[in-house]
């Protein structure tokens, strides 16, 4: 049976493990995947890395120095391999060996303290016998290393990258002949000597795995060989050999006096189970995969000398074996651990074996595992990258957000599990040949065009991120951070859609005049008593179950106000003032008269669509909803008598939630979607003046909408057309509703006249409806202050798109970054994006006062639900800082939402179902709301009647009464009512005195 089926169908169809050493790298999957939800220790790491960090790109020789044939260097057998028909290869490549002095100003462009690159052996030893040097080979590498030193930058040196001599595989087959251990020895020794006073870290060899698998046994590699199902393992027991003889080499010979550093790089996929798959079969599967790739050169180095049992057990018949004299000369053969995560450990699929389980990019798994099976070494990530399409000339976003991600993990290993990682390696520094893929990817932070002459070395947006992260020495922070407090007058609330309305009381007795005997024959029932009629009186507000349940759950959050939606189509069915649901009403306004009692404050929401349920009046719905003027005309009617019979206790209305999302659900086409939008603002400004000159004077209320304001992100900050399709998100979400009321009265200028550009090229049809002379002066500043339904933040990619749809006027989609935690929902939680929403309006907008009138993001953890801690903790702690230090005038936060339903979980209490417990992040919520925004643990916290009391310090005798009032009352209460019996008793006896 050839070996690649044998060892795969073994691999695959497992029938019952065979026993393995016992390792600690099992443990890094139930550490990492035992939990769907986030933990702090895997949110986005906006800190720097330690100090001696070094930040390094590398580059291999035979992909980018070119000269293949030039100044006495000998024909390797990638050089063989890719003249064949099947190959394109471009001689030239990046030229790096005429043009190295553009390399090192690139180098010096990104700020690197270190080079990686490999020396080419044939370009020193055209046969690869290290007799006769090849002088201008040697001068190459000596001028090289010479300027990086002179430019403070170290190089690291591999001495193999794949490139053989063509001489040594056609007279010694290659690496399957032992005899390659000694000539590479040689030519190892050379090197050493030649350059070893200025190089102080040394990498045998590349990828030894890579090297045998594709080699010898796929054929995608040089010299590609696929007939003898044994030479993948000779060749891979001849790489470990080799190493191992050049680092006793150099640890005898040379590290006495150059006091370097030798190792050899490693390079592994990672494999993790399916969400939800957890368990010991599929961890042991995972463990075993990564065993037969990392594993299989790893623990000879860094274990005990010898190759991992699950492999010797199952290729025992090709698997060569060490001697106990090889395994101790081979153990500890390495000065750190080098290893490498990128692409060509990924692809194709037939890079490594499975074992049924989907890979995955988590290097920081992988960096644990190497941590716990080898004791916890340094280590070198000596190559770290992706790739993009070759036609990807300098806008490649999709590395800058692999590079971010990346480097994310590797500070989370660092900062929370101890890994000890001490460089970095970005891949690569300049576009070249990518081995089995030739020309059709590209991998360096610089482009350059192949085919041109010049091979100019142009910085991608991925070079100028790299460098901005090796300036800031990390990752950097977009979050700030506050001591002070908010105001005492700062609303704290909480919000809710439309609440269910309970028409009847709970409690029927109290309405009900007959007496009832409750089992009296033992049956459990009740059985009414003839003749008996008791005394009967009103409903009352507390007999409804469902406000004295909402109430006591507001109580215990400490909220001073409670955002909540009325239902227009309960209220008035028929869409017109023509029925009245009065037991609706009479549910609301007993919500309300409790809530005041209770010191917590209405803020009233008149129409709260979702996106399961429009929430109109059935016939207004009918007469197509607000592509109909007459809804606006019906909206009116309707806030008019929400006004009249609720208005006398409540100080703040929302007539429309969300509705920049709500015209967006009429979507048969763009211009549906402008004229429901047009017909939302109509009905607001509508309401907004019916309560500005019939109410306002005697109810002092105020009147506004609330958007749904997520922030749009660019994807990619260095693109002007990124940055620009993000500034059209916010036109087109939340300036096409905000312009209007507060600003210019119309829609923004620069929305329409990308609307007419588009119209003008054929991409669009839209027509966006026009406002009247005394409507556009009717709308304008109808709005008594801005209210903010923000959740998330989205990365915005400009792509320009044709048709009839209001998204694709746009010209942009939406993504979420990658090193973003997100909810089990998808929905990311990046808590800067909020502060950047708050001074984005308040620079468009003025000092507008400003409520978050919904903040929050679902956890389905039914207790203990940290992930919504976090949130709300972090996004409090944004909005205080742009209130305190960026001086935006926020007046009020809400969180979303009071309690679970259905299949939402976003509250801060269960589901009615679950006898609506309170949630951890409850208790975590009023605790930030009786320190004023602050957690507790986080700085000393003053009360508001602390503070009371301090502005009162300059008066001792106000200081005295403050700390004794309590006492000073019973005082004087006890001295007034003394006095009083006193007095009464005086005049009594004097009375008795008189004669008569």
């Amino acid at each position: 049976m050839h070996l690649r089926k044998c060892f795969c169908v073994i691999l695959l169809l497992y029938e019952g493990f065979v026993a393995c050493e016992i390792g600690d790298g099992r443990n890094v999957w139930n550490k990492f995947s035992g939990s769907s939800l986030p933990n702090e220790t895997q949110y986005f790491q906006a800190n720097q890395f330690p100090k001696s960090f070094l930040w390094g790109v590398g580059t291999a020789a035979f992909q980018t120095e070119g000269a293949l044939d030039w100044n006495g260097k000998g024909p390797s057998i990638w050089d063989h391999f890719i003249h064949s028909p099947d190959f394109r290869y471009n001689d030239a490549s990046s030229n790096s060996y005429t043009l190295w002095d553009k390399d090192l100003e690139a180098l010096k462009y990104l700020g690197v303290k270190f080079y990686h690159f490999s020396i080419s052996w044939p370009r020193l030893f055209s046969d690869g016998i290290a007799n006769v040097v090849n002088v201008k080979g040697l001068t190459y590498y000596n001028h090289l290393i010479d300027s990086l030193r002179e430019e403070k930058i170290e190089p690291v040196v591999t001495l193999y990258h794949w490139d053989l001599p063509l001489a040594l595989q056609l007279n010694y087959g290659g690496w399957k002949n032992e005899s390659l251990i000694d000539i590479f020895n040689d030519y190892a020794a050379f090197c050493f000597q030649a350059f070893g006073n200025r190089v102080k870290y040394w990498l045998t060899i590349h990828n030894p795995y890579l090297i045998a698998w594709h080699g010898y046994e796929t054929g995608i590699h040089a010299p590609g060989e696929t007939a003898d199902s044994s030479a993948v393992f000779k060749a891979a027991h001849n790489l470990i050999k080799a190493h191992a003889k050049v680092w006793h080499t150099y640890d005898r010979h040379f590290r006495h006096t150059q006091h370097g550093f030798v190792s050899l790089t490693l390079g592994s996929h990672w494999a993790e189970p399916k969400k939800g798959n957890l368990n010991d079969f599929t961890i042991e599967s995972c463990h075993q995969s990564v065993q037969a790739v990392l594993g299989w050169f790893g623990k000879p180095v860094f274990g005990d000398g010898d190759y991992p049992t699950v492999i010797k057990q199952k290729i025992k018949h090709w698997m060569p074996s060490f001697t106990a004299s090889e395994k101790k000369y081979i153990r500890g053969t390495a000065d750190f651990f080098a290893f490498s995560f990128g692409p060509n450990n990924f692809r194709p699929a037939s890079t490594f074996v499975k074992y049924g389980q989907p890979d995955s990019l988590s290097i920081r798994q992988a960096l644990n595992w190497i941590k716990l099976e080898y004791n916890n070494p340094r280590i070198l990530i000596a190559e770290n990258g992706w790739f993009t399409n070759s036609n990807i000339k300098t806008e490649d976003t999709s590395s800058i957000f692999l590079i971010k991600w990346f480097l994310n993990e590797i500070l989370q290993a660092i900062i929370h599990d101890d890994v000890k990682v001490f460089a970095y390696t970005a891949w690569s520094l300049v576009d070249g040949y990518e081995w089995s893929y030739a020309y059709s990817i590209r991998r360096g932070l610089f482009y350059v065009d192949l085919d041109s002459k010049e091979k100019v070395r142009v910085p991608k947006t991925s070079a100028i991120f790299y460098k901005h992260i090796i300036q800031q020495h990390g990752l950097p922070s977009m979050e700030a951070s506050s001591t002070s407090q908010f105001s005492c007058d700062f609303q704290w609330g909480v919000s809710d859609s439309v609440i269910q309305v309970q028409l009847t009381p709970s409690s029927p007795q109290f309405t009900d005049p007959n007496l009832y005997l409750w089992n009296a024959p033992r049956d459990g029932g009740l059985r009414k008593v003839n003749g008996v009629k008791l005394h009967t009186r009103a409903s009352q507000c507390t007999d409804f179950n469902a406000v004295r349940n909402r109430i006591q759950m507001l109580s215990r959050l400490s909220v001073n106000h409670y955002k909540f939606a009325l239902s227009w189509s309960l209220i008035l069915p028929n869409g017109d003032l023509s029925v009245i649901n009065k037991e609706a009403v009479y549910f609301y306004q007993c919500l309300i008269k409790e809530m005041i009692k209770r010191r917590i404050k209405p803020l009233v929401t008149l129409y709260h669509p979702t996106d399961h349920h429009t929430n109109m009046p059935a016939p207004l719905y009918q007469e197509g909803g607000w592509l109909n003027r007459s809804t606006v005309h019906a909206f009116r009617d309707y806030a008019n008598l929400c006004f009249k019979e609720f208005g006398e206790h409540v100080g703040m209305w929302i007539t429309v939630n969300e509705p920049n999302k709500l015209s967006q659900t009429y979507k048969i086409n763009s211009n549906d979607t402008y004229i429901a939008a047009h017909n939302l603002i109509l009905a607001h400004m509508m309401a907004w003046h019916l309560y500005d000159k019939h109410y306002r004077a005697y109810q002092n209320g105020l009147v506004s909408f609330a958007l749904h304001a997520d922030w749009a992100e660019p994807a990619n900050p260095y693109l002007t057309s990124h940055v620009l399709a993000a500034e059209r998100v916010l036109l087109f979400e939340l300036a096409w509703f905000m312009d209007p009321f507060f600003k210019t009265g119309d829609y923004p200028e620069r929305m329409l006249d990308y609307l007419r550009l588009k119209n003008k090229q054929g991409l669009s049809q839209s027509a966006v409806p026009s406002f009247t002379a005394d409507e556009n002066k009717a709308v304008k500043f109808a709005a008594d202050f801005v209210a903010l339904n923000h959740f998330t933040t989205h990365l915005v990619i400009h792509q320009r798109q044709n048709g009839s749809s209001y998204e694709y006027d746009r010209d942009s989609i939406l993504r979420p970054d990658v090193t973003w935690p997100r909810s089990p929902k998808g929905l990311s939680v990046v808590p800067w994006g909020i502060r950047k929403l708050l001074n984005w309006i308040k620079t468009r907008y003025g000092n507008v006062p400003i409520y978050i009138t919904a903040n929050g993001v679902d956890d389905k953890t039914s207790h203990n639900d940290e992930l919504r801690k976090f949130y709300i903790k972090n996004y409090i702690k944004e909005i205080l800082v742009a209130n305190q230090h960026d001086q935006v005038n926020v007046r009020g936060y809400y969180g979303w939402k009071l309690q679970d339903r259905q299949y939402s979980h976003f509250g801060f209490f269960n589901s009615p179902f679950f006898e609506s417990r309170a949630k951890m992040s409850a208790l975590f919520y009023s605790e930030l709301i009786t320190n004023r925004g602050v957690s507790s643990e986080a700085t000393a916290t003053t009360s508001c009647k602390e503070q009371e009391g301090q502005e009162l310090t300059g008066c001792e005798a106000c200081t005295f009464i403050i700390k004794w009032k309590a006492f000073l009352f019973f005082g004087i209460c006890l001295l007034i009512t003394t006095t009083l019996l006193i007095t009464v008793l005086f005049t009594y006896v004097r009375k008795r005195r008189k004669p008569h």
